[in-house]
């Protein structure tokens, strides 16, 4: 019998949805959401309803978690008895969570642990954090678990759709001139990552409306009519993310929905804002 205890770890960026977290005991390391009065954890002392709150006169900085924190974190595993680790991490060209983990994780040699750079973004790289999850609660061995994965990076594709690029502009992510352009013109960008983890715009349509039945579109022409898993997400926009859910249910049959339309972890919501409709489609 297997000796090992394996831990399913990930950051708050990739969203994995607290109520799938704690079924399958993902361990999840928060990133830092930061005000003028307070230094909040993502999605543990801030939820996203605070920060739409606030928009638009009040916009947050968002930080990495230290590396003090990520050791301490990987301590905290070693503490408990967990011999492996796989963690799963939003790209490397988005934030620099993996070499935080990376760096981390070294200094905590009695870890055996695998750093997953997934090369995507929010439930796009929590989707793994959360198959790896099932693999180990089936049993399946660390060195299965993440030969697996490595051949799975390419499985995986998210999109999203926003009401507006404001926030991403304030966040200084796009230009004036893209911005008042799209503004102007009622641009929606659709926006996925390409094999790098590189934010790219798969189509631009005028109005959120045809943006977001192409987005559906899109999904569901990835789909193939394979098995796959789906997973819709929304930035203060539920009643938009369950018609979306509801109708790629319809649609895909074949799919198990492993996350049905959940509110997206502040740390994203700083940069996209209210309006955002995300969906994520994983190939089994």
């Amino acid at each position: 019998m297997s000796t090992e205890k394996i831990a399913v770890v990930t950051d708050s960026c990739s969203d994995v949805p607290l109520n799938i977290a704690e079924k399958y005991d993902i361990r999840i390391l928060p990133v830092h959401i930061i005000y003028p009065e307070q230094d909040y954890l993502d999605g543990v002392t801030i939820q996203a309803d605070m920060v739409y709150s606030r928009f638009p006169d009040e916009i947050p900085n968002t930080s990495m978690p230290s590396l003090t924190e990520a050791q301490e974190f990987f301590e905290g595993l070693a503490a408990e008895g967990f011999t492996h680790v796989i963690a799963a991490c939003i790209s490397d060209h988005l934030s620099s969570t993996v070499n935080v983990m990376q760096v981390a994780a070294s200094e905590v040699p009695q870890l055996k642990t695998f750093i997953f750079n997934t090369k995507n973004i929010s439930i796009g790289s929590g989707t793994f954090a959360i198959w790896a999850a099932m693999q180990v609660r089936k049993g399946r061995s660390y060195d299965d678990i993440i030969e697996e994965l490595e051949r799975r990076r390419g499985d995986c594709r998210v999109g999203f759709c926003m009401d507006s690029l404001e926030y991403l502009y304030k966040g200084g992510r796009i230009g004036n001139v893209t911005y008042v352009i799209a503004d102007v013109l009622r641009i929606k960008p659709i926006i996925s990552c390409d094999p790098d983890g590189i934010y790219y715009t798969v189509a631009k349509k005028r109005g959120q409306r045809k943006a977001i039945r192409f987005l559906t579109d899109w999904i569901i022409s990835l789909s193939m009519g394979r098995r796959c898993w789906i997973a819709v997400m929304h930035g203060d926009a539920a009643e938009e993310g369950h018609k979306v859910a509801l109708q790629l249910r319809e649609a895909l049959p074949e799919a198990r929905f492993v996350v049905h339309n959940e509110q997206l972890n502040p740390s994203l919501a700083v940069n996209t804002g209210p309006g955002l409709i995300g969906v994520c489609i994983f190939m089994l």
